[in-house]
């Protein structure tokens, strides 16, 4: 099929972006992928999903069914961490939880001189992306990737002057999901106790995990400043600041064990 000839069918099913995004990806162009590009894209499958990479703060990264795609609001994260490691750390150990696509810690130790750091993900299939994303990006030596939970006080044999996460948030009974997150996986979008149950066990056993006067950096959701913040601060941490995106929404909390 000739290009112009594919954009055509793209656009019909997913618009002007979708069609551009897809035909300046993708290889392949035959008859039977772009019918099949433009089924997914009629369905509500995400442009991400369908050309398997997202770029985030200005890299690319693979993703699949396996994983949240990374999404703007999560740079937000990055760019807070970055910004505190230009006076505050020299060559930082960073531990990730809950990797997914391995996009926050990529980005991080790409952009950070000498940072290197370990991610860990429950998912055997974000562990295999994450870890190809690592390759591809040529940190393999510098990013370890571990299937292991968060949700157990694990013994790292070493502690961290930085970790960072963006766990799941969203409340099983939220409505407001949009259609995109229906191709995500579940076990990375949602949470118990009205999406907080991931804050929970992270404020009680990432102090097992910091150095003392390291910070940690957490993304949450719309409006669930106050509720993260009490349950960091009755876990004994203290509150640093709040980041928020570009849309105005706070979006990153940070605290220390240091006081």
């Amino acid at each position: 099929m000739k290009i112009n000839q594919a954009f055509d069918a793209l656009q019909k099913s997913g618009g002007i972006r979708a069609a551009r995004v897809i035909t300046e990806n993708t290889k392949n162009l035959s008859w039977f992928n772009v019918w099949r590009m433009s089924r997914a894209l009629r369905r509500g499958t995400p442009v991400a999903k369908i050309i398997g990479q997202k770029w985030f703060y200005g890299l690319r990264f693979y993703t699949n069914k396996y994983t949240l795609d990374p999404r703007p609001d999560t740079e937000t994260l990055v760019s807070a961490v970055i910004s505190d490691c230009d006076t505050d750390h020299n060559a930082p150990r960073i531990l990730d939880l809950g990797t997914g696509t391995g996009c926050i810690i990529g980005a991080l130790v790409k952009n950070i001189h000498n940072a290197t750091g370990v991610g860990i993900d429950k998912s055997r299939g974000a562990v295999r992306v994450a870890r190809h994303n690592m390759r591809t990006l040529g940190l393999s030596n510098r990013v370890q990737i571990r299937r292991l939970s968060f949700n157990y006080a694990h013994n790292f044999n070493e502690k961290f002057d930085i970790i960072v996460s963006n766990p799941p948030y969203i409340a099983r009974n939220d409505t407001r999901v949009d259609s995109g997150a229906m191709h995500d996986p579940d076990i990375a979008l949602y949470a118990d106790n009205n999406g907080l149950a991931a804050y929970e066990i992270i404020a009680k056993n990432a102090k097992k995990w910091l150095k003392k006067r390291g910070n940690i950096y957490l993304e949450i959701g719309a409006g669930q400043g106050p509720d993260v913040r009490n349950i960091f601060l009755c876990a004994g941490w203290s509150f640093l600041r709040s980041e928020c995106d570009l849309s105005g929404t706070e979006r990153v909390l940070i605290f220390t064990l240091n006081k």
